[in-house]
């Protein structure tokens, strides 16, 4: 069976003398190559969208590729498609290099000039790799091989806006439909979905702070798996140690989560922390959760002016949930939009604390009844925002439409 491989390089004569050299391996199929980083990626996701075997088991990266620098791409890759190994071709052949490649996800190095007897050996080694971890995967009960799952951030506008109850509400909805969806409790120092499901953990999101290589068993030993069947990553329980989970480490993490599961919705708590920043910016939708009433929409607004100067994520591209809505409240949703300049999101939630009370009290709620008005309206969200599959999601949705305003952010 020939060895598909997909060169990516800025440098046009570059690329053309690794194509040359790829050519004359044998049993090799050199794709046509691809010339910067975003582009590389979206090939990958569009061949994983169809199928997991479509994909190459080999891409070279050029060391001048771009705009993302080549270590980060190769990160990213090895994170959204664990089954292509990626190796980097460069000037640098150094142990350092070499050591930052592996830490990077990189299968191997090649140097410059190259070589066509150190090339095609480690392609070979290369492509042995891949066909394995293709093998087993075939064989794995919890792997997606999407193009990379949906990120969704749940924020408050304040403490006690809702973020943690609509948070859960929306994993419980995508991993009912038949999603395999994981929840993040990213409210490092006060976060309480262990308290929401009365569950007692070891492993929190700290545990994987400090690794590189978040492999899929890495990541399983740290997530908590939930009766309902959703994968749960938990804050510290010393919330001291919330520190420890920096942007890299935020990032890194969502991103291998992305890579296994469908549906990933991270609680990001009220307090905006540089691990949260990061996950708000890569998220595919970021929410945005107040209260109507003039202490909670104008905390709304702050949050959003603050995202947009630090350059987290622009006020149209942030989705405001109305929460304990009631049509005899002076501020309705229409005016929230007004005052934040954000989307809308069509579905509001009702102020009706009285069904929620016992199952909060007992940390059960994900037991809440399918008839509370309050759990129909988040699961109706859910169906909005495209959580649930289209079965469900036409359930929930009636007329199918999005937020207003609302688009996807692209990476």
């Amino acid at each position: 069976m020939p060895t598909r491989i997909l060169p990516a390089g800025a440098d046009p004569d570059a690329v053309r003398s690794l194509v040359t050299l790829l050519s004359q391996l044998p049993d090799a199929e050199p794709q046509p190559p691809v010339g910067d980083s975003t582009q590389l990626v979206d090939t990958l996701a569009r061949l994983a969208a169809e199928s997991v075997d479509e994909l190459p088991e080999v891409v070279v990266v050029h060391e001048h590729i771009g705009p993302v620098p080549a270590l980060e791409l190769i990160r990213e890759v090895a994170l959204r498609f664990p089954a292509v190994g990626v190796i980097l071709v460069t000037t640098d052949a150094s142990p350092g290099l070499l050591s930052a490649a592996m830490d990077s996800g990189a299968r191997g190095l090649v140097a410059l000039p190259l070589s066509y007897e150190e090339l095609a050996s480690r392609v070979q080694a290369v492509a042995q790799w891949s066909t394995g971890v293709r093998r087993h995967l075939g064989h794995g009960a919890d792997v997606f091989g999407g193009a990379g799952g949906t990120v969704v951030t749940v924020s408050g506008a304040k403490g006690g806006a809702g973020a943690t109850l609509a948070a859960i509400q929306l994993a419980l909805a995508a991993q009912a439909s038949g999603r395999a969806t994981a929840l993040v409790d990213l409210d490092l120092q006060t976060g309480d979905i262990a308290s929401y499901l009365d569950i007692q953990f070891r492993r929190s999101v700290v545990d994987l702070a400090t690794i590189t290589d978040i492999s899929p068993r890495v990541l399983a030993d740290a997530v908590f798996r939930h009766d309902t069947g959703l994968a749960l990553l938990l804050a510290p329980a010393e919330g001291e140690r919330g520190e420890e989970v920096t942007d890299r480490a935020a990032r890194q993490i969502v991103s291998a989560l992305r890579s296994r599961y469908e549906v990933v919705v991270v609680d990001c708590g009220a307090q905006l922390s540089g691990a949260g920043a990061a996950v708000v910016e890569m998220a595919d939708t970021a929410l945005l959760v107040t209260t109507p009433d003039v202490i909670s929409v104008r905390a709304a607004k702050r949050t959003v002016r603050m995202w947009d100067r630090l350059q987290i994520r622009k006020a149209e591209e942030t989705t405001v949930v109305v929460n304990r809505h009631s049509r005899h409240t002076e501020i309705q949703p229409a005016l929230v939009q007004r005052i934040t300049g954000t989307a809308l999101a069509r579905t509001s939630v009702p102020a009706n604390f009285k069904e929620l009370q016992a199952v909060v009290d007992a940390g059960r709620v994900h037991e809440l009844d399918g008839r509370s008005s309050v759990k129909q309206a988040l699961w109706a969200l859910a169906g909005e925002l495209g959580l649930v599959k289209p079965a469900e999601g036409a359930a929930h949705r009636g007329g199918g439409r999005g937020p207003v305003g609302f688009r996807r952010r692209k990476e």
